[in-house]
């Protein structure tokens, strides 16, 4: 995770370990809701994806990096697929495609309740056109039987393109230590991209504007959190160390903004409060959060959507 202000960075870190290392990129990829989040701050050891109940919260390409070792293992925490419904909707599912053509691994995360969806049949077609295999990752296995576990893992065997397939419960961490293990060997020597010392490449900044949203999908209902982004306009540390952030929340319509400021100005309160203690805890200082509400139109159709999400427009 990088200071208060925009991250810059070369291709190589001068703290990395001596003799001979490795590091590469593994694409996380899946369908929404999947764990793909929860696996990847696990794998991290530190929060750096948010997770919530609803489906489509991550919008970005999240970097989570691992040190094992002499092994420096970059995690790209994507969207899910899913079909699009709007311009930013377009921008997530086509970050997720371009991550798998850039990664030296491709993991498959499945719900082992869900069993093979949509998204485990397009990626494993992506990987037959390609001429190249992934490994799939069965999620959630403390919840379901182990005869339906061995035949979910036989189904995916039977696609020809995922070896192996690997067992986890991102949430409570059985089987992730082995998953890293795994990784490890399979990515190639090389100097690590980042230094020692960081478990992300998004500057505090665009964290700051992930927690508020995350809180947004903890705390509003139905349609409103999807409507909603968040922006930093200010991070700056002040002289005791501690850090004000000023951040715009921006809604399509008037009465999103009703729901979300709520009756005195509690509910904004309340999100504010969450994301405000949350932040404390992430960057073990004092911070101080000031939130105002903004109503921008169809703003989801806007090309500022994916700058705000650090997206890459999708292909003509």
């Amino acid at each position: 995770m990088s200071g208060a202000g925009e991250a810059t960075r070369g291709h190589a870190a001068p703290d990395g370990p001596p003799g001979e290392s490795r590091c590469g990129f593994v694409a996380i990829v899946g369908a929404p809701n999947v764990g793909k989040s929860t696996l990847v701050n696990r794998l991290v050891g530190s929060k750096v994806s948010i997770v919530s109940p609803k489906v489509q919260t991550t919008r970005s390409r999240i970097l989570g990096i691992v040190l094992r070792g002499s092994c420096q293992i970059i995690l790209v925490d994507n969207p899910g697929f899913f079909q699009p419904r709007s311009r930013l909707d377009a921008a997530m599912v086509n970050t997720a495609w371009r991550s798998m053509g850039d990664a030296d691994v491709i993991a498959l995360l499945l719900d082992s309740n869900r069993g093979i969806d949509a998204a485990a049949t397009e990626v494993a077609q992506w990987l037959k056109q390609a001429g190249r295999t992934g490994i799939a990752v069965l999620n959630k296995v403390d919840a379901v039987a182990k005869p339906s576990l061995l035949s979910l893992a036989a189904e995916l065997q039977a696609m020809a393109v995922f070896e192996p397939i690997l067992m986890v419960s991102a949430l409570h961490g059985d089987g992730v230590d082995d998953l890293a293990d795994y990784l490890v060997q399979q990515l190639p020597g090389g100097p690590w991209l980042f230094p020692a010392d960081e478990v992300s490449d998004a500057p505090i900044s665009f964290l700051a504007a992930e927690i508020t949203r995350e809180k947004l999908f903890w705390q509003l209902q139905q349609e409103v959190p999807y409507a909603c982004a968040v922006r930093t306009e200010l991070c700056q540390e002040r002289a005791d160390g501690s850090l004000r952030i000023e951040q715009t929340i921006i809604v399509e319509r008037s009465g999103q903004k009703g729901i979300l400021i709520g009756k005195g100005g509690q509910q904004l309160r309340r999100i504010g409060e969450a994301a405000r203690q949350d932040l404390a805890h992430l960057l073990d200082r004092p911070v101080h959060l000031f939130l105002r509400v903004q109503v921008r139109e169809k703003w989801r159709e806007s090309p500022l959507s994916q700058q705000w999400h650090r997206l890459e427009p999708p292909k003509p």
